[in-house]
């Protein structure tokens, strides 16, 4: 059994950041949302699902997912080779995170954002 980190403010912040640059840019939620079902993802599904981003910025981000450990790539042996994606357990975890996360904006208050 592992030991739960303690923490304290700073400490907290400094993680809860960490987290959001692994997720941080335009195309990551995205891309995640679409990986969330649980099931493994060729390259081309991605790029017609993900609507408007290039190869070359899917390739980025999912080369950033698997380097962070969020993503798995397989590479097939078939010819021509096709390359799949899938969610690692540990990225799976993040969607209870996100859908929490929903689940809390949608009780963000109408006039709050007239505060400033």
């Amino acid at each position: 059994m592992s030991v739960r980190k303690i923490y304290t403010a700073d400490i907290a912040a400094r993680d809860v950041e960490a987290v959001f640059k692994l997720l941080r840019g335009k195309w990551k939620l995205l891309i995640l949302f679409h990986l969330f079902d649980g099931q493994v993802q060729r390259f081309s599904d991605l790029e017609r699902r993900v609507s408007g981003i290039t190869q070359k910025m899917l390739a980025q981000q999912l080369r950033s997912f698997e380097r962070d450990g969020i993503v798995v790539r397989t590479v097939s042996g078939d010819v021509p080779p096709h390359v799949d994606y899938r969610l690692t357990p540990w990225g799976q975890q993040l969607c209870p995170v996100l859908d929490s996360m929903l689940e809390w904006a949608e009780h963000y208050p109408a006039s709050a954002g007239d505060a400033d």
